[in-house]
């Protein structure tokens, strides 16, 4: 059955899938220690989406310990905001672009350490690819 994106119900699988990833575990090892490692996936509102939605999730030494959609990034404390159009994380959701490539063209604006995200590179291909995982409907 095909979960609908943007949706929590959407989120709450990737972190299932995510904390059920070995190789996310290996590479996402260090993140959020020390450091507010949290993010907001601003989803931004265009031609298909009709308002914004944020997903909060909360990652910390190779593990989500919490994702939930939220009604602004303001209502949590995260460290990073990584936002782009909603046809933009299709593409992303889909494969045809990669996150840190989307982050450095300019396709996702990034709010947040950006050092501190390159060096976790390999932990953001693993967190995408688990999302490619998901057999998603997107709704608009």
């Amino acid at each position: 059955m095909s979960v609908p994106f943007p949706s929590d119900e959407w989120i709450k699988e990737w972190r299932e899938r995510l904390n059920d990833n070995e190789e996310y575990a290996e590479k996402g090892q260090g993140w959020g220690v020390g450091f507010n490692g949290d993010f907001v996936f601003h989803v931004a509102a265009d031609d298909r989406l009709p308002e914004d939605r944020y997903f909060y999730i909360a990652l910390e030494d190779g593990a989500c310990t919490e994702a939930r959609e939220v009604d602004s990034p303001d209502d949590v404390d995260a460290g990073f905001i990584y936002k782009g159009d909603y046809s933009d994380w299709v593409d992303l959701n889909r494969g045809d672009i990669g996150p840190i490539d989307g982050m450095m063209s300019g396709v996702f604006d990034i709010d947040g350490d950006m050092q501190k995200v390159l060096q976790y590179s390999e932990a953001a291909v693993a967190m995408t690819e688990t999302g490619r995982e998901i057999d998603t409907d997107y709704e608009y």
